[in-house]
């Protein structure tokens, strides 16, 4: 369903850190530029993650606390406040960091970190009302940093470009574990675990458009993991790793997010730490990224980087805002273009 109202961008934040909740800004059209932030929902705790249905007019977000739940919000009346479906829905699962609505909009599914696995959610027809969860799938295994991998810790969950399978990013247990999506049901099948280097703590990866590649980005080790992937064999294959910092870089860095151009031309990544944005550039084929360039962030912590619109939106968590970026095109350059103050920024979504 496609939205009747002008874009708004919703941005998530962590309230046991200040932040607002849920806001909403609206977007301009023309420049990119986003409006003072309001708080829209101020009754989800710590909602750090959102996304909006590719089937219904619905905001989903995490509440990222050690119950865990999902929220769910219609957007189909006033966009800039949006209409809670029902109270928010245990997941199953504890510290939910990320989610994702399946492409046939039947599941919704969590990565809950604190346990170490992936929930899927039923969404009632039309409405997208989220329902219990139908499936709980555990992680098991750890990595060799003691402080950070001693257990799994779910940290993404994507549905691949054929829908067919759903990859989760475990950061605990160096590894990305890949589910069959029942054609009957919408939940997913354990079907695999592809072991990535040991310590590199992957944390979120990203599909290049052609989907036969899928990037993997690492948080305790700042590479990027290149991978092949076949949709036909359900099969995930490493084919090297690059480093998202310059060479002789000082400053721990712990990359967040990637994002990667329409074109497939460029990648991007939002690295804390050094609070800088790397610019990475592909081959035809989207095997060799290469490291041109890392910008600053606009901000402390860049928590979550997106795009929308040509633009590049990343939100700062500890500066509190949200900052916007154009792109250079050709070069794929970020040029800072203004910020928004969101206490505690952690995601931004476009509706």
């Amino acid at each position: 369903m496609v939205p009747t109202h002008p874009t708004r961008a919703y941005i998530g934040s962590f309230t046991t850190a200040g932040g607002p909740g849920i806001t909403v800004a609206r977007l301009d059209a023309r420049t990119g530029a986003l409006t003072a932030p309001h708080p829209a929902v101020g009754t989800v705790v710590n909602p750090s993650f959102l996304a909006v249905s590719p089937v219904h007019d619905v905001l989903y977000a995490v509440s990222e606390t050690e119950e865990g739940a999902l929220a769910a919000f219609s957007l189909a009346g006033d966009p800039d406040r949006p209409e809670p479906l029902r109270e928010p829905v245990p997941v199953g699962g504890d510290g939910p960091t990320h989610l994702a609505v399946g492409h046939d909009g039947r599941r919704v599914f969590t990565a809950n970190y604190g346990s170490g696995s992936v929930s899927a959610l039923p969404l009632d027809g039309p409405a997208g009302v989220p329902g219990a969860p139908t499936a709980v799938l555990p992680h098991r295994g750890s990595g060799p940093v003691p402080d950070r991998q001693s257990a799994p810790h779910a940290h993404a969950v994507v549905p691949d470009p054929s829908g067919r399978w759903l990859l989760s990013v475990d950061l605990g247990t160096d590894s990305v574990w890949i589910s069959a999506l029942d054609g009957a049901t919408g939940d997913p099948v354990p079907y695999r675990e592809t072991a990535l280097g040991p310590g590199s703590g992957p944390r979120t990866l990203v599909f290049h458009p052609r989907g036969h590649r899928a990037y993997v980005l690492n948080e305790l080790d700042p590479t990027l993991t290149v991978c092949r992937w076949d949709a036909a064999s359900g099969t995930l294959e490493p084919l090297e790793e690059v480093r998202v910092v310059p060479p002789g870089a000082h400053v721990p860095t712990y990359p967040s997010t990637p994002v990667l151009s329409p074109d497939g031309r460029f990648l991007w990544t939002a690295n804390r730490g050094d609070d800088t944005l790397a610019v990475l550039a592909l081959d035809a084929d989207g095997d060799r990224p290469e490291l041109r360039a890392t910008v600053d962030c606009g901000g402390r912590w860049p928590r979550h980087l997106t795009a929308h619109g040509g633009l590049l939106y990343v939100a700062n968590e500890r500066s509190g805002d949200v900052t916007w970026f154009t792109v250079e095109p050709g070069i794929g350059m970020p040029r800072k273009g203004g910020a928004v103050a969101v206490p505690a920024a952690s995601c931004v979504a476009f509706a």
